[in-house]
């Protein structure tokens, strides 16, 4: 099983980048997908969550901004970055619950030039 993460890149304050995360393998089941993030010299910090019914959660910081959704049969995440700032320039992270197993996908890079 893996996870693919994409979509990452180099864009102007307030603009917008969609990240795709997507399943592989043999999957049986998908819970809870994830992305987090890690700045330079930073840990690795939460982002945003979805279950799988839909229920989603975000870091105060990103609260308003960005949009976490998933396409179950599609084994499918996104997460939808809007007004993007300087701040927001980490390597993304994906992580999803993939057959009841802690799975994380490589990093994507954002990076937000003010």
């Amino acid at each position: 099983v893996q996870l693919q993460a994409s979509g990452g890149g180099l864009v102007q304050s307030g603009g917008s980048l969609r990240l795709s995360c997507v399943a592989s393998g043999s999957i049986r089941s998908i819970g809870v997908m994830a992305w987090y993030r890690q700045a330079p010299g930073k840990q690795r910090e939460f982002v945003a969550v979805i279950a799988s019914g839909g229920t989603t959660n975000y870091a105060g910081s990103v609260k308003g901004r960005f949009t976490i959704s998933r396409d179950n049969a599609k084994n499918t995440g996104w997460l939808q970055m809007n007004r993007l700032e300087p701040g927001d320039t980490a390597v993304y992270f994906c992580n999803a619950f993939v057959n009841d197993i802690s799975t994380w996908g490589q990093g994507t890079q954002v990076t937000v030039s003010s």
